[in-house]
């Protein structure tokens, strides 16, 4: 299908929210032609109804079976060109068995696993430094013009409770332990919250609620992905870590503090959000993954975290002109 285009990132959630802007412009750019993603299932919820997507394509690989069912219809797609965004050997495979024209993905310098880039017939060197403009370079190397940096997003779904009055939002999870707050502290945070007439929520999946149900001064917030896009609209702002939910806030532009230990702000933080960054000096940058609570995380107190929700908002706040 020579009018096709496919777009490959599989995963995990804060990388799909970074691709949403190279897709839109890639879309953007050639109109004419069917953009189809290949995905895994579970992060579907982030790009339901996307206009920027014609079709869906999902990746999985539970079983033999699985893998063959995805290559036998990828290899149907035999697209125009074809994107790997992820940088991984699994990926580019995935998108050289679509037997493309032209595959682009990155150099080996900035490919996350250095041989997918001997896969790509296009092999590009980015910048950066954050992910979503090495994405937007990438793209543009195909040839596209109308370039976005903006992200679409679903509506989402309500789920469970949410507070009737304005309360701030936090995803207490992280896929590394490294990037992670201290539980305790959000009992912290809850009490200084309140006593600038916030209320504090925990977003967490069902599988975790355990983990904090017992902690003080806050709401536990149960939800699938759907419902945690649609308590983040409602959220007056949001505390987040160097992961998908705090991606999903600054997507929505949202105001609030975003809580930094060993990854780089610089590279994965919340992109042209209204979002103050909290991160200690003396880190050292890593993106090995981790699964103890890096100290310096443990440093930021819940006091530092509201007066940055509180300058964000104040911020974000319109100004009233005289008329």
């Amino acid at each position: 299908m020579r009018d096709t285009i496919l777009i490959v990132r599989l995963g995990a959630m804060g990388d799909v929210l970074h691709a949403l802007a190279a897709v839109a412009s890639l879309k953007k750019s050639f109109p004419g032609r069917k953009l189809v993603w290949l995905i895994s299932h579970i992060w579907a919820p982030l790009v339901e109804g996307n206009p920027y997507v014609d079709e869906l394509r999902f990746f999985d690989r539970s079983s033999l079976a699985e893998l063959y069912r995805v290559w036998r219809e990828v290899r149907e797609l035999r697209p125009v060109l074809a994107v790997d965004l992820q940088g991984l050997v699994q990926s580019a495979l995935a998108a050289r068995a679509s037997r493309p024209e032209r595959l682009y993905g990155f150099d080996s310098d900035v490919a996350r696993e250095p041989l997918a880039s001997m896969l790509y017939t296009n092999r590009i060197q980015v910048t950066g430094p954050h992910r979503i403009e090495r994405n937007l370079q990438l793209i543009a190397a195909t040839g596209a013009r109308e370039l976005t940096r903006e992200s679409w997003i679903p509506p989402g779904r309500p789920e469970g409770e949410l507070p009737k009055r304005e309360f701030v939002l936090a995803s207490p999870f992280a896929g590394w332990g490294s990037k992670q707050w201290p539980l305790g502290h959000y009992e912290q945070l809850g009490r200084e919250l309140e006593t600038r007439g916030l209320q504090l929520v925990l977003n967490v999946p069902a599988s975790r609620e355990a983990e904090v149900k017992m902690l003080k001064n806050v709401q536990v917030h149960v939800s699938s992905i759907s419902g945690l896009i649609d308590a983040t609209r409602r959220a007056t702002a949001v505390v987040g870590l160097d992961s998908g939910p705090l991606h999903l806030a600054a997507a929505l532009k949202k105001p609030g503090a975003a809580l930094f230990g060993p990854t780089d702000p610089a590279q994965t933080g919340p992109f042209e959000a209204p979002m103050i960054v909290l991160r200690r000096p003396h880190v050292k940058t890593t993106y090995k993954r981790g699964s103890q609570l890096d100290p310096s995380l443990a440093e930021i107190s819940a006091i530092e975290v509201a007066e940055a929700v509180e300058r964000s908002l104040r911020a974000a706040k319109p100004v009233a002109h005289a008329k």
